[in-house]
């Protein structure tokens, strides 16, 4: 490894508005010893002053000796390249971990190739380049599984909207780069402490507005099963480790021969003459793909259960005429989020010591309020890489966890 020490140099790109914070809490803990000799962190943010949510961990960690962070454009490919040059002193980067790409629905398919695709090709050949021993990707769940079973990595779940079709070809374009020592996580709905984003943080604060209002929580779609199965943040970011370690051990022949999963295409084929780097529709594309999910195979009514119940309220689901008046209504959503942001706005109001500001909103946009079903298989993770869970279970102790830490530094109102 690096200098000599027996500890890996490396470099965390993009995801600060999502994972990559509690990664670097795990890789350069805030208590005892570091797993890495040097670590960098690469995103678009400012950090000092902070432009998105860092939580009250992240600047102690980004404090810490190891640890350096770049504010950087990697749409740019000279900036791509000037990252992968380590500090003076440093030997070369080991492990990279991407988790760049845009997280918001309503972005133009234009913007997910650019900031999604291309950056993500540009930092995988770089690596390649540089004979990185290990690049994590990890790939969120814009996925549609069907909710009879879960699925394995054999299975072609299909990538959910604009959003899911573009992080699927990032895989490709990944999957195409000779040399790339590449692992996919393919994650489920992740939450944890200070983790603003996402389907289950927004469950558990609307959760809470009911408690408060001490009304049942209700949702829009029927008590089928409904699988929508979730991850502990702090077993993304130890997997993510696990993983690159099983790579680096390897190389990439190795693994893909143990792991590796076709990567199938699921697009326009026109596209491949338009996009740079889009490898042709029928290329046989192959690389190690890992599902990551928790045990609790966490379904709708689970999940709603789970949070209402900690908050001292009901999840309940409306009947037939109210479901099917408000999946045509357009303006149901804000019907659906007048009492949400209303109980929310009032909690804050109320809160003692008073909130100045919190990352936290009951606002649930369409996208949130339709139904995603997510069901994946962690076996292959179990026993191929060895993977044990740190946090098993969606429950009660997760809950309660989150929202300590949030009223600890101010973002959740006491009332």
């Amino acid at each position: 490894m690096s200098d000599g020490s027996s500890k890996p140099n490396v470099l965390i790109c993009g995801g600060v508005n999502t994972y990559s914070r509690a990664l670097a809490a795990y890789l350069v803990p805030l208590e005892g010893e570091p797993l890495v000799s040097h670590l960098r962190i690469v995103d678009k943010y400012s950090v000092a002053p902070a432009t998105t949510y860092l939580g009250a961990e992240f600047p102690k960690v980004l404090a810490k000796p190891q640890v350096d962070y770049k504010q950087a454009n990697l749409t740019v490919p000279s900036i791509v390249q000037s990252v992968f040059d380590p500090p003076e002193g440093q030997g070369p980067y080991d492990y990279v971990f991407d988790l760049t790409g845009e997280v918001r629905h309503d972005r133009t398919e234009m913007i997910l190739v650019n900031t999604t695709c291309n950056v993500a090709r540009m930092l995988g050949q770089e690596a390649a380049k540089r004979k990185v021993k290990a690049y994590v990707r990890v790939t969120l769940p814009f996925y549609e599984t069907t909710s009879k079973g879960t699925h394995d990595e054999k299975d072609d779940p299909k990538p959910d909207g604009t959003i899911g079709t573009w992080w699927h070809e990032t895989l490709r374009m990944l999957a195409a780069i000779e040399d790339l020592n590449l692992v996919i996580l393919r994650v489920g709905f992740v939450y944890g402490p200070y983790v603003e984003f996402g389907d289950i943080t927004s469950a558990i604060t609307v959760g809470s507005v009911y408690g408060y209002l001490q009304k049942p929580m209700k949702s829009v779609w029927s008590p089928g099963k409904n699988p929508t199965n979730t991850l502990h943040v702090e077993d993304l970011a130890a997997a993510a480790w696990a993983s690159a370690a099983w790579m680096a051990s390897l190389g990439r022949k190795e693994a893909d021969s143990l792991a590796g999963e076709k990567i199938i295409f699921h697009n326009d084929k026109s596209k491949v003459s338009q996009i740079e780097g889009m490898p042709p529709h029928d290329k046989k594309l192959i690389a190690p793909l890992f599902n990551l999910v928790d045990d609790s195979n966490s379904t709708l009514l689970s999940v709603g259960q789970t949070v209402t119940s900690f908050f001292n309220t009901t999840f309940e689901f409306f009947n037939l005429g109210e479901r099917t008046m408000y999946k045509f209504m357009e303006d149901a959503v804000e019907d659906i989020n007048e009492h949400h942001v209303g109980g929310w706005t009032q909690m804050i109001q109320h809160s003692n010591p008073p909130i100045p500001n919190t990352p936290l909103s009951a606002y649930m946009d369409k996208y949130a309020l339709e139904k995603h079903i997510v069901a994946f298989s962690n076996t292959k993770i179990k026993e191929v890489i060895g993977y044990k869970l740190k946090r098993p279970q969606f429950n009660h102790d997760g809950i309660k966890e989150i929202v300590d830490k949030w009223k600890e530094e101010g973002s959740w109102p006491i009332l």
